[in-house]
């Protein structure tokens, strides 16, 4: 089934509220003043089996690069874009450019607006990790919906002054959202498995998830940097 992002649950530690509380009123959203809508478009015909979980907003500049393997572009032989939603066929589609260019230690996130295929999102969030590529976010860069997994996924993390990002509760085929699930079901419980994969601790994973869900599927939560770095460690340029 497929997902959306976020609702602090019933039963969570209160470290975890606090955790997530912190988080959404310590800092103002850097888009804000950029951003005047929120809005998810959503075909309800389109979820498969892997459920579909992606914002649509104005596209940004998308490069052309040396070559295109679905969604993602090669920019030179050690960097590649992501300029697109993914879908099921981006794990082999990503597998396919690194086998052709395996100079590649760097993923830019320049257009992401989510995904199609949930779960197998979350398997490219994983292959990203194991070949220990970096993810980063330039200045006007904007990282939506499913997409924020894969930059957690970064073994190392980059995000300039100006990358936005942005997060929403998901919502599964059959029109559910997590808080119509126990906090322990597995439709919540593989997003908490995942944020520890990527380094978070279990309190860490629980509040991102929460802070993730803290708006409906029909909404999203824009952000910038700065947030995100009060979240997980962002590395700088070179660092």
């Amino acid at each position: 089934m497929g997902k959306v992002g976020g609702c602090i649950f019933p039963g969570m530690r209160s470290t975890v509220a606090i955790l997530a509380l912190i988080a959404l009123n310590a800092v103002s959203p850097l888009s804000a003043q950029a951003i005047s809508y929120e809005v998810v478009e959503v075909d309800a015909d389109r979820f498969d089996d892997g459920g579909e979980r992606m914002l649509q907003v104005e596209t940004a500049a998308i490069p052309e690069g040396i070559a295109a393997y679905g969604p993602f572009r090669v920019l030179d032989p050690g960097r590649a874009a992501l300029v697109d939603v993914t879908d099921a066929r981006s794990p082999g589609e990503f597998a396919r450019m690194l086998r052709d260019y395996p100079g590649i230690g760097v993923l830019e996130m320049i257009e992401c607006p989510g995904t199609e295929d949930d779960l197998a999102n979350l398997r490219l969030g994983r292959l990203i990790r194991e070949k220990g590529i970096a993810t980063y976010v330039p200045a006007g860069g904007s990282v939506r919906s499913g997409g924020v997994e894969l930059f957690l996924a970064g073994a190392r993390r980059y995000a300039d002054p100006g990358a936005e990002f942005a997060v929403h509760s998901w919502i599964d085929d059959t029109g559910l959202e997590p808080d119509d699930y126990q906090a322990s079901a597995p439709e919540n419980r593989r997003y908490i498995v995942y944020y520890q994969n990527m380094g978070m601790s279990s309190v860490e994973a629980e509040a991102f998830y929460a802070m993730t869900n803290s708006v409906p599927f029909e909404s999203a939560r824009w952000f910038g940097a700065n947030e995100m770095a009060m979240w997980v460690r962002l590395d700088q340029a070179g660092a």
